[in-house]
């Protein structure tokens, strides 16, 4: 494949799984209304649900990757993905629809095992994070029109459009897997299943710091963009009244994110990985700091929101891809199990921070706010402890 095509690709896998949480944000109301869910909350489980089936699927897939291969279990998969949206776009209940999702969820864990272990089969350290925010780049475009997408499908049918376009996309990616995409797993270096190489290779993932420390730290971050991304629907509308605005609100906080990828692409080779993410995590708790004047001093407006917002969730996408090529650095040699570990660590902890931040929306944006303080904070301990109590004097990979 030729190297945008090979970027093109990684980020259109990683968009099956944008597009799995964002583009129904706007039929929340709908599908809450249509499926008599009572509690406005409780709709925030349509996005929490697909985030838990994405955290555990990615257990699985990293193992069968090594074995099998890259390219059978992402056909599998996608496949998979595709008769799960018929599912979700069919449930007549809000439990049925949720049990989708946790199957939608699960079957898209494989594009983010896949997608990293790929480019990790091709590039490393700071290439790879060069590559992989490039590919961010144009997945965090998803998110953006995500939501003005799910508003348009409204304009023509039920909120179960939503779904089966989200199906129409994996077979799209299906497609493009099958025609253009090789496999990129040297016969060589497959490993067998088995208890004792599974033991072996949790072991060396989950005990070195860097591997473990940088995937959790990443769980942290990520689950200020589960906050954010399951309460927005709520602070938007219902808080600010700008139900009218949503697509395009959204889409400026949202769009932060992919400047900054772009942004950590051309910068991440002169400077390391290390001095952006730290930089951006300090960043984090000022903005946050700042945001809770705000809030407390009673100024909170729609604008201010926004900057806020978007100014945090630039912090979040420095964070990011760095955070992920400094985890996997060190286990490069067994990608595919490490990838599905650090992912299934990166994704169940930011559902667990994400829902408890999303959870605490009473009316105000002060939980996201708080929440956002304490992820940062928290980030900034553990990179501390990470390497080894030194802050940008550490070796800036």
């Amino acid at each position: 494949m030729h190297p945008r095509e090979f970027v093109a690709f990684i980020a259109a896998l990683m968009g099956v799984n944008a597009l799995g949480v964002d583009l129904m944000l706007p039929a929340l109301a709908d599908i809450g209304h249509d499926l008599a869910v009572s509690a406005a909350n409780h709709r925030q489980w349509i996005v929490t649900v697909y985030m838990m089936g994405f955290g555990l699927g990615q257990l699985l897939y990293g193992p069968l990757a090594d074995r099998y291969g890259r390219r059978p279990v992402l056909i599998v998969t996608l496949a998979g993905f595709v008769g799960a949206s018929v599912f979700a776009a069919s449930a007549a209940t809000f439990p049925a629809l949720l049990g989708a999702r946790l199957l939608q969820g699960l079957m898209s864990a494989s594009t983010r095992v896949l997608a990293v272990a790929i480019v990790r089969d091709t590039a490393s350290g700071r290439q790879m994070a060069r590559t992989m925010s490039i590919a961010q780049m144009i997945f965090f475009i998803v998110p953006i029109m995500a939501p003005t997408l799910g508003q348009g499908l409204l304009a023509f049918g039920p909120w179960r459009f939503i779904f089966y376009a989200l199906g129409g996309f994996a077979a799209f990616v299906l497609s493009w897997t099958l025609l253009r995409v090789p496999e990129t797993l040297a016969a060589e270096r497959r490993v067998t299943i088995s208890l004792a190489n599974l033991r072996a290779n949790y072991r060396q993932t989950l005990t070195n710091r860097y591997s473990a420390g940088y995937a959790v730290a990443a769980s942290l971050t990520f689950g200020g963009i589960i906050a954010f991304v399951s309460s927005a629907q709520q602070i938007f509308v219902d808080e600010f009244g700008a139900g009218d605005r949503f697509t395009l609100l959204f889409a400026l906080c949202a769009g932060a994110m992919g400047c900054a990828s772009f942004a950590n692409s051309r910068l991440v080779e002169r400077l390391g990985t290390r001095l952006i993410s730290q930089a951006a995590v300090l960043a984090l708790i000022a903005l946050s700091v700042l945001h809770l004047l705000v809030i407390t001093a009673g100024w909170e407006t729609l604008v201010s929101y926004i900057v806020f917002q978007a100014l945090s969730m630039t912090c979040i996408g420095l964070c990011g891809s760095n955070f992920g090529a400094m985890a996997m650095e060190p286990v490069g040699h067994i990608a595919g199990t490490a990838s599905s570990v650090q992912g299934f660590i990166t994704s169940i902890g930011a559902v667990l921070v994400g829902s408890a931040i999303g959870q605490s929306y009473a009316g105000t944006t002060l939980p996201l706010a708080l929440g956002y303080l304490a992820i940062g904070v928290a980030v900034l301990a553990l990179v501390w402890v990470i390497e080894g109590g030194q802050l940008f004097r550490a070796r800036m990979g």
